[in-house]
């Protein structure tokens, strides 16, 4: 998997940005996406597939005023052929005033060294002793019975870019991952679980062995799930479902929604949204971040965000196509998809608090701790947050016997302004939080 510069690619999109120009473009970019990866899934000791797959996805972006098209394009196309013909899909599409490229004083001139590769070779045997190891510390575990399987991948993916202001740049980051889920019980009494750990460097990885045992002893401590009676109580959420709460404040702020009017907070810039314990960071900067970069997908580099400082609004994630609809000025948040880009989050996260995860459980007296989630009710343009959940009850401080077939519901709005963070955040993700406590939900059960 060749994660390393690539000049003859460097060379491609700078010769189809020179010929749209030489085409009659006003403005032009060329992007490739680059992708490789190898996997191997076991099941019960067997390997089940294998996989691998590599792609370099390139595309022609060409502007004529603020008309738009994009094409894409193989090593072997012709540039000219493929400029002149974007140019001219370009002259009868209709006319979009927020087009255009970043303004070149936006566009990253020095690449920070974000330590983002990992050259170390996987082989597809090591990812099979790997997936088969973390499956056999699960199966280990007392109450364990069955396995649905465990995985191991090695990958890397990049982007090249060049632009006709003159950027030309691009980077690359690997992954690694292990995953594993098990059964416990028998019969209808039987609960899953699972773990996993993902990394762009391979030294990084928790131990398959770590994976399984985690993995297996969740399983069982979900067995013997109850069902609790309705009411409003305080809800917990583990990190691992924290995380989704944090992706909901992450596409709320998004500038595109916020422009498309699809946004619950889309007329809340500079008021309270959330508990004044709550901060928000968003930071493409990270040294070994999972989703850090040294310039987005129009060529910008973007600054560390605080999008909510103090629960108080403050940014939205903006593209520039996105700013100028708002009449704002890019962030760097830009994220290419082929021929588009549009505004996301990099390395996002709700700050932690000063308590300690026990500390929040132990002043509760009765309320809930979700470990999963299930379902879609989340509408982003409301607020309003109904899911399905399983996790433990809590009674005097303390987590008391798991709890499975519950429905958890409020508004987004009220969630927020209800939250308090743990202090247990863990950055491994590109969108991270701790544990998060939220005051007054409805938890409907029996």
């Amino acid at each position: 998997m060749s994660i390393t510069s690539d000049q003859a690619l460097l060379d491609r999109v700078a010769a189809l940005v020179e010929a749209a120009r030489r085409a009659g473009a006003d403005a032009a970019d060329a992007v490739v996406l680059r992708s490789r990866s190898r996997s191997v899934a076991v099941r019960l000791g067997k390997v089940e597939g294998t996989e691998s797959a590599e792609s370099d996805d390139m595309s022609l972006r060409v502007f004529v005023g603020r008309r738009v098209a994009s094409v894409s394009a193989t090593a072997a196309s012709d540039p000219r052929d493929l400029a002149s013909r974007a140019v001219a899909m370009a002259r009868v599409s209709p006319e979009d005033p927020f087009q255009g490229l970043a303004e070149p004083e936006r566009l990253a001139r020095e690449f920070a060294d974000l330590d983002l590769v990992d050259m170390t070779e996987i082989s597809a045997e090591r990812l099979k002793e790997d997936a088969l190891a973390a499956e056999e510390a699960a199966l280990s575990v007392p109450g364990v019975t069955n396995s649905s399987g465990a995985g191991a991948s090695a990958g890397s993916g990049g982007l090249v870019l060049a632009t006709s202001h003159g950027f030309v740049g691009q980077y690359a980051a690997t992954r690694f991952s292990r995953s594993v889920s098990v059964l416990a019980g028998e019969g209808t009494a039987m609960e899953r679980d699972y773990d996993f750990s993902s990394r762009l460097h391979y030294g990084d990885l928790d131990s398959p062995e770590k994976i399984g045992r985690t993995a297996g002893e969740r399983a069982v401590r979900r067995l013997g799930a109850r069902k609790v009676k309705t009411g409003i109580f305080p809800v917990v959420y583990d990190p691992r479902v924290a995380r989704g709460i944090a992706g909901h404040i992450a596409a709320a702020i998004n500038g595109a929604a916020v422009a498309r009017k699809t946004s619950f907070l889309r007329d809340r810039m500079g008021r309270q949204v959330a508990a004044a314990s709550v901060t928000v960071t968003d930071n493409p900067q990270i040294r070994r971040g999972q989703a850090s970069r040294p310039f987005d997908g129009e060529g910008v580099a973007g600054a560390p965000l605080v999008p909510v400082e103090r629960g108080v609004l403050t940014s939205w994630l903006l593209s520039s196509s996105v700013a100028r609809e708002l009449g704002l000025e890019t962030n760097g948040r830009g994220v290419r998809a082929a021929s588009s880009v549009n505004p996301a989050s990099t390395n996002f996260a709700i700050e932690p608090g000063e308590d300690t995860p026990q500390a929040l459980i132990a002043g509760i007296r009765s309320g809930f701790y979700v470990t999963e989630v299930f379902g879609q009710g989340v509408n982003l343009v409301t607020g309003e947050y109904s899911r399905g959940a399983a996790g433990f009850w809590i009674e005097n401080g303390e987590c008391a016997y798991p709890v499975s077939e519950v429905t958890i519901a409020s508004n987004l709005k009220d969630m927020f302004m209800r939250m308090t963070p743990a202090s247990d955040l863990d950055r491994n993700f590109g969108t991270a939080a701790p544990t998060l406590l939220v005051e007054g939900m409805t938890v409907a059960g029996e």
